[in-house]
């Protein structure tokens, strides 16, 4: 052992700095990575470059940290580093602030009691209680703790435990045993926990569900989630500071995520319409022939609502930019009345409701201000007539002129939302546009058969996008919908068809019979299995069979009815429980910046895992709609 060791050993540890820099040489400090060195270590000369973190992880010999262990520190070099470990933890312990009083050792917001307590406050421990919550209230106050995480179960449950067992002595876990051995526990907890969920998507598929967003520090991240039929779970996020986001890193990215899941698992993978997701797709279909890239619904009607609501006054867009431009000064004038009102203390006299901000970029932000704006209107009219808006106006030409603007966009608020309002994700495309054009004719107050120019553009960009956003996949799925060849619902609307009298619809879904049965023989038998179910023959011609296709779930009605043609049975099953959108993927963050990357993969992993198994079976399913 060298001079240094020695000297380092001998020496009392200090607060200024964590006492494993000593066993290793700081060679250079690197430039934007906080307290990142290049570093040599002292034992067996190795250069090394990253934080304190991976130091201790090398002496140490911490496996799974990103950085080689020490294969020169002997058992005793690594005994006497956690005991200067323990020491410096010790000291900054010690080197705390003086300890403060609680309120119940000085009297302070407490009804000085007379004399001792009586037997039955010792029964009941009040004195006790009281000091216990003055403890714990300390820990929200000193450490800057949100007052919700009160509201946890946890947070009683790990108080009751503790009041209910006898545990002399115990002494609450340290910094470090949270952030390693505890935490390493709790994953394989999860990850055992989320097990039978794992075994669900042999028989009914899943999706790769993946969507990129950037988080308060403005790292850009992905994040992968895997949903089916019995709900979510969430798989990573990765975070792509430093990277080129092009599709070759999407791609590695995905495969990476197939290859986890089972690549014969997997029925699609789920992204925004982006140019390198676009592009990503040809690559993974051509290594997965029986995978699917789906583009997000939300996403694509995002765009078909940016371009009702936001035309641009070009040349090529001057139909559009003629029918709806009105919709982007209301759009405009309602975000300045919300800025505006947001600056008015005695708006909260009159509605008990907020207006919310709400980001441009957020899918349909529009909706949100206007449905806002729709439910207060009242309390706005009470407020622009009211004897303390006299007096308060006077002071502000611009609050005094207000309420001519305010009545003028009012005006428009209430239908243009339940225009926008109707393009709803949960309804097919058909019922959507339906919708659509019976709040339009409302607004223009003439009868449906009447021609409306402003529907007619309206309908163009809808259609548009929604056959952009269809593929092969969402035509056999709808094509295996038992309701949509029961002659109930056909006769509702008679424009509607059955999905094998579709010409368009039958072209995609051979298409999809070909690419998921490259056998000859397979395919034969498919052919002949969706014949059978299309004209109701067969297996198919059981009255009982008929009679529930309308009102029995679609997977289900396959269970009960669609044994004897197994390839439609397992397609229908798979299917019908699949998301549309990549929404569910975003805003699962990586928050805690100090923590090595393995350890805050572990807590993003556990924290969302966490809380989509403790959603109730009534809560799995929201969200996640089938096609």
């Amino acid at each position: 052992m060298n001079s240094q060791e020695q000297e380092t050993q001998g020496s009392t540890t200090t607060i200024d700095q964590p006492p494993l820099w000593d066993y290793v040489k700081k060679l250079e400090k690197l430039a934007g990575a906080g307290g990142c060195w290049k570093f040599k270590c002292n034992l067996c000369s190795e250069t090394r470059q990253r934080s304190y973190s991976r130091v201790r992880a090398h002496l140490l010999g911490i496996k799974g940290t990103g950085i080689s262990i020490c294969k020169k520190a002997t058992m005793a070099d690594k005994l006497n580093m956690n005991q200067l470990e323990d020491a410096y933890e010790k000291n900054k312990i010690e080197s705390h602030a003086k300890e403060v009083q609680l309120p119940c050792e000085v009297g302070v917001g407490f009804k000085k009691r007379k004399g001792t307590p009586t037997p039955i406050e010792r029964a009941f421990g009040v004195e006790i209680r009281d000091q216990l919550d003055q403890e714990i209230a300390r820990i929200f106050y000193t450490g800057g703790l949100p007052f919700n995480i009160a509201r946890n179960p946890h947070y009683d449950r790990a108080f009751q435990f503790a009041a209910t067992n006898n545990i002399d002595g115990y002494v609450p876990h340290g910094y470090n045993k949270l952030r390693t051995t505890l935490l390493q526990k709790e994953k394989d907890n999860v990850h055992k926990l989320l097990e039978p969920l794992r075994s669900t998507w042999k028989e009914k598929g899943v999706t790769n569900v993946s969507d990129g967003w950037s988080d308060p520090p403005r790292k850009p991240l992905i994040n992968f989630m895997a949903t089916s039929g019995n709900g979510p779970l969430f798989l990573k996020a990765v975070n792509c500071f430093g990277e080129v986001k092009d599709r070759f890193f999407i791609v590695e990215l995905m495969k990476e995520v197939i290859n986890e899941i089972g690549h014969e698992k997997c029925v699609q993978i789920i992204t925004d319409n982006a140019t390198n997701c676009k592009a990503a797709r040809e690559i993974i279909e051509s290594q997965f022939p029986h995978i699917y890239w789906t583009p997000c619904v939300v996403h694509t009607l995002n765009l078909a609502l940016k371009k009702i609501c936001s035309p641009r006054n070009v040349e090529t867009n001057d139909l559009t930019y003629e029918h709806c431009s009105w919709i982007k000064e209301v759009h405009e004038e309602a975000f300045a009345i919300k800025n505006f009102i947001m600056r008015l203390s005695i708006f909260t006299k009159f509605t008990p409701l907020r207006l919310l901000s709400v980001a441009g970029s957020h899918f349909a932000s529009i909706i949100v201000i206007l449905k806002r704006l729709k439910l207060i209107k009242r309390g706005l009219q009470t407020m622009f007539i009211s004897k303390e808006w006299s007096s308060y106006r006077l002071d502000d030409t611009e609050k005094a002129n207000a309420w001519d603007k305010v009545s003028y966009i009012l005006s428009f608020t209430g239908p243009l939302y339940e225009m926008i309002r109707a393009c709803d994700i949960d309804k097919p495309c058909y019922s959507m546009i339906v919708k659509v054009k019976i709040e339009i004719h409302k607004k223009e107050k003439r009868p449906t058969s009447q021609i409306s120019f402003f529907y007619d553009v309206v309908h163009r960009i809808l259609v548009a996008r929604w056959a952009k956003n269809n593929t092969p996949l969402h035509c056999l799925a709808h094509s295996l919908y038992p309701r949509y060849y029961n002659d109930t619902w056909l006769m509702e609307d008679s424009t509607r068809c059955a999905p094998h009298r579709d010409g368009e619809l039958s072209q995609e879904r051979m298409k999809c019979f070909r690419r998921l049965f490259p056998n000859d023989d397979e395919y034969s038998r498919v052919l002949d299995e969706y014949a059978m179910f299309s004209m109701k023959s067969g297996p198919f011609e059981d009255l009982t069979s008929i009679s529930k296709m309308t009102t029995l779930e679609p997977k289900n009605w396959w269970v009960n009815f669609g044994a004897q043609t197994p390839f439609l049975q397992t397609l229908a099953v798979r299917l019908l429980g699949q998301p549309i959108s990549s929404y569910c993927a975003k805003h699962y963050s990586l928050k805690r910046n100090k923590l090595t990357t393995s350890h805050a993969q572990d807590l993003v992993y556990i924290h969302n895992n966490l809380r989509l198994l403790s959603r109730t079976p009534k809560e799995v399913g929201c969200g996640w709609r089938c096609f």
